[in-house]
């Protein structure tokens, strides 16, 4: 078995076609798919179902996805590492981020990044913070600024960034809003909710504090990006239990403090492989992170 074996399949799994990963690769078709049936012939197993429109992984093809991924992610990491001791910092950074991440930046940390390592390649992709753990996990990101559960296993470390308690957004004509009086979760029982995605960090976190109260809420109306919930919430078509900088986004809410949250307060952190497999590029933009004095910088 040989890497280029390796990087084929991956880009036929990722493209779900021979001829856009052929053209990707810049290498004939031909050559692809005899570099697949070769790796095929070597496993003993067929790794896709080949259709006229496109193809897709069998089971075998999914078990082998998950380590080809992690194999290609350790050699990269290994160039990088060998191109940074000869002092030029090369290759790729792979990123993931929540919207709106508290503790960071995004966009000034990566053009200090950019400054500072004109030579290495910035992908950024955004997404929940369950998928972005299983980014990392798989190598298939660097590093991701998101939201950590007890869930996302021991495959992965964090450096915390900031945590903040959890608020209570609301229209300043709600019921609510004239509360005097600290809201703790039976407070909400029967109320409209608007929430994100059930991989989001807010969604999370107020999922861990609701179910933690023996409270039970139903989230009518749910979306997938910040202005979107603001918006519904600014409409008075229900509330938003959200990180408590949200509030800055939209001032004409009216902010109200949640008491009884417990572990449930919102810790942004940086996730990450291991140290091991942690790399170079990864290493330099925390370190960035730090010498700059945009987070605090504590390893878990």
């Amino acid at each position: 078995m040989e890497l280029r074996h390796l990087q084929h399949f991956v880009a036929v799994a990722e493209d779900q076609h021979f001829t856009r990963a052929a053209e990707r690769l810049m290498v004939s078709q031909s050559g692809l798919s005899a570099s697949i049936r070769a790796l095929e012939r070597e496993l003993r197993a067929p790794l896709f179902v080949r259709t006229t429109r496109r193809v897709t992984l069998t089971e075998a093809g999914r078990a082998l996805l998950t380590e080809a991924e992690r194999i290609l992610a350790q050699v990269r990491a290994a160039h990088e590492a060998v191109a940074a001791v000869q002092g030029v910092l090369r290759g790729t950074l792979a990123l993931g981020t929540e919207q709106c991440i508290a503790g960071v930046h995004v966009a000034r940390l990566l053009a200090a990044f950019r400054r500072e390592h004109p030579d290495v390649e910035i992908r950024l992709r955004q997404a929940g913070s369950g998928a972005l753990a299983e980014e990392v996990a798989a190598g298939r990101l660097d590093l991701a600024f998101a939201y950590r559960t007890r869930a996302d296993g021991d495959q992965l470390r964090s450096v915390s960034l900031t945590s903040e308690p959890m608020t209570v957004l609301c229209h300043p004509r709600h019921r609510l809003a004239a509360s005097e009086a600290l809201l703790c979760p039976d407070d909400l029982a029967g109320e409209v909710f608007v929430d994100f995605y059930p991989d989001w960090g807010p969604r999370r976190a107020t999922d861990t504090a609701f179910a933690a109260a023996g409270v039970r809420r139903t989230v009518a109306l749910e979306v997938n990006d910040v202005h979107t919930l603001l918006d519904l919430v600014d409409e008075n078509l229900g509330i938003a239990v959200v990180p408590r900088h949200f509030r800055h986004k939209r001032p004409t809410l009216t902010a109200l403090p949640l008491k009884g949250t417990g572990e449930a307060e919102y810790e942004t952190v940086a996730l990450l492989p291991h140290e091991h497999s942690t790399s170079p590029a990864a290493r330099a933009l925390l370190a960035l992170l730090e010498a700059e004095g945009l987070a605090p910088y504590r390893s878990s």
